[in-house]
């Protein structure tokens, strides 16, 4: 297995952070709910944008070759954790902070807390609050915590390694299609599917999911992003019937004049379509000087 990254002692665990690139501005590069092996799964977009920007993907607590987690998964923990990971590695603001899915309240909360520290938003089909607020009325939080118990069952069903896994092969370790595409080396394909097996049943993924409500309310709390943000949307089904994944988008959008570009690709489109995606948010970023 390749050992990628540098590990940071923070508090209790240790948090592992892959960086390469060179600039005055770092992006960072912050993980989906589940993305189990984070320092490989961005590599499509992030080798695109190392050649104008340093880059560092913060593998989470639980995801990747992190550890454990040792505190409660609240936007606060999942951000402040990142920051001391960055710090004690040398890795400095200012910062610009591409964040997918999940991870999304994170980079609000972020950016809003500390304004100083983040130059721009760039989300990867990224979560909003309002999605989640919605979400929040039409799924009591009873039935929430019995859709992951159920999800957790059925992860460490796959994590053994048997009939099961070969049949969902595609909707979990190979749903980006990266363990059938070209852009992980054979090497890199062997790393990135034990890691993923490692962390398929994480505690610190089924507790994210639990406090997600909580999560956004916080991140919504903070007010709209204030900052610079480029939005790039998926096509993906919403969870609710009030409203569409890209109306969420396209409302956040207008509240803080986000720059947001709707796409007909999937949720993993970073694995599927990165020169595109790196062309956007490379002219966003010249566009805003950075």
């Amino acid at each position: 297995m390749i050992k990628y990254g540098i590990t940071a002692k923070v508090g209790k665990t240790d948090i592992n952070v892959y960086t390469e690139g060179k600039g005055d501005i770092t992006i960072i590069f912050m993980a989906g709910s589940g993305v189990g092996c984070p320092g490989l799964e961005y590599k499509p977009i992030y080798r695109r944008m190392s050649d104008k920007y340093r880059i560092a993907v913060v593998e989470k607590a639980g995801y990747g070759l992190s550890g454990k987690a040792e505190t409660a998964r609240t936007v606060e923990n999942l951000v402040e954790e990142s920051r001391a990971a960055l710090k004690s590695l040398n890795i400095e603001p200012p910062y610009i902070l591409a964040p997918h899915s999940y991870s999304g309240f994170e980079a609000i909360w972020w950016a809003n807390t500390y304004p100083e520290e983040v130059k721009a938003v760039l989300g990867i089909d990224m979560g909003f609050p309002n999605m989640m607020k919605a979400q929040a009325k039409e799924i009591p939080h009873e039935k929430k915590k019995k859709m992951v118990e159920k999800t957790r069952a059925l992860m460490q069903k796959i994590a053994k390694r048997g009939l099961l896994d070969k049949l969902t092969r595609n909707k979990t370790v190979n749903a980006s299609g990266l363990m059938t595409g070209s852009e992980l080396t054979e090497e890199e394909k062997k790393t990135y599917e034990e890691v993923y097996y490692n962390n398929i049943a994480s505690e610190a993924v089924f507790e994210e999911s639990i406090l997600a409500e909580e999560n956004a309310k916080k991140a919504e709390n903070t007010g709209y992003l204030r900052c610079p943000a480029c939005f790039v949307v998926s096509n993906m089904k919403s969870p609710v019937k009030s409203m569409t994944w890209q109306q969420a988008a396209k409302n956040y959008a207008d509240q803080c004049n986000a720059e947001v570009h709707m796409l007909n690709e999937g949720h993993m489109m970073y694995a599927k379509i990165p020169d595109k995606l790196t062309d956007i948010y490379k002219k966003f970023l010249q566009k805003n000087d950075l």
